[in-house]
């Protein structure tokens, strides 16, 4: 599974990026909107910093507007991915871009048809939203697993990546149905990290070395 982390937030994909299990990062125009004015400078940061992909979202509406946009977006970087949200009138344009090569992230997906649909048109990766689909009852974990079958089943290259993840739990839940790629908000990667028995069993390793009274291991 690849690990992405969803923030524009520099500081934060610099510190996680260093750990060395981040794959890429994922923006919206929320995240990119608490970084300030320049989010062009923001955005050619970020994909200096990683070196795996980028998800960068369009903002223009009308759907030949978009095509240019996503355009101007993949000249960013080399790993540039042009973020989409879902919508009957940009199927023309979304297959227009797959079709030339442009790498795309189909967002706000939160239905297998939807994802069948932008499969077939050969897009990078689609987004399935695990949490906000749970707000209003519907099963975001069983979307993700149904999403993976779509793509095996009918032999189509998207991967699936699964978004909107509020919890470890669902962190945990994405990886057990076998997705291809998870993006998580900074906390959620930082409580994953953490564990109260990993805690207890360092304190007591501690304790046992220094009853010894040694200062070095090997001598």
């Amino acid at each position: 599974m690849k690990i992405f982390i969803d923030t524009a937030n520099r500081d934060l994909i610099k510190e996680w990026a260093a750990t060395g299990i981040i794959d890429g990062v994922t923006t919206n125009p929320s995240t990119l909107s608490k970084e300030g004015q320049n989010s062009k400078e923001v955005l050619l940061d970020i994909c200096r910093i990683v070196k795996g992909d980028v998800s960068i979202e369009v903002v223009e509406k009308e759907p030949e507007a978009v095509y240019k946009q996503a355009l101007e977006i993949a000249q960013l970087a080399s790993n540039v991915v042009v973020k989409i949200p879902f919508a009957k009138e940009y199927l023309p344009v979304i297959a227009r871009l797959a079709h030339e090569g442009i790498k795309l992230n189909i967002t706000l997906i939160f239905s297998p048809v939807q994802v069948l649909l932008v499969a077939k048109l050969g897009v990078t990766y689609i987004s399935p939203f695990i949490g906000r689909l749970e707000d209003v009852g519907g099963d975001g974990i069983g979307l993700v697993s149904d999403a993976m079958h779509i793509v095996h089943e009918y032999d189509l290259s998207s991967k699936i990546l699964a978004a909107s993840i509020r919890t470890v739990d669902h962190w945990n839940a994405v990886m057990a149905v076998g997705a291809d790629v998870v993006t998580l908000p900074p906390a959620v990667l930082a409580e994953s990290v953490v564990h109260p028995l990993t805690l207890k069993g360092i304190e007591k390793f501690d304790q046992d070395w220094l009853s010894l009274g040694k200062k070095n291991l090997l001598s």
